[in-house]
């Protein structure tokens, strides 16, 4: 009877040598490099073939977040930055207190008008 034990373990069928041949063609590619303002270089690669107008003059640093350009020199200026606003904050924004008072009002007298409660009496 056979054991069942293989020869070669741990290989799989049809595994061979690694190589272009093996893993397929590698398309062309261009090494883009960007620079943000405290220095650091990140390089993207995109297809050779891609348009000019194509490829980003700016994208965000990977290790800093700043705005990274192609122009070591002159990298571009972190844009101002806005402060995290709460949904409240939006809704302050967009209503006057009358306005809020007003919506208040009429959800709460949707409200008991469902569940059957008379308006209260001013």
């Amino acid at each position: 009877m056979a054991s069942g034990n293989s020869a070669i373990r741990g290989s799989r069928v049809g595994a061979g040598p690694m190589g272009e041949q093996d893993r397929g063609f590698h398309a062309d590619r261009v090494a883009v490099s960007y620079w943000d303002a405290q220095g650091n270089e990140t390089v993207r690669h995109f297809a050779a073939n891609l348009p000019e107008e194509e490829i980003p003059d700016i994208i965000d640093s990977p290790s800093t977040g700043m705005p990274a350009g192609r122009d070591k020199e002159n990298p571009p200026s972190v844009s101002k930055l806005e402060p995290y606003k709460t949904h409240l904050a939006y809704v302050k924004e967009r209503r006057t207190d009358e306005e809020a008072a007003a919506l208040l009002e009429e959800a709460l007298t949707q409200l008991r008008a469902r569940r059957g409660q008379a308006a209260p009496q001013d």
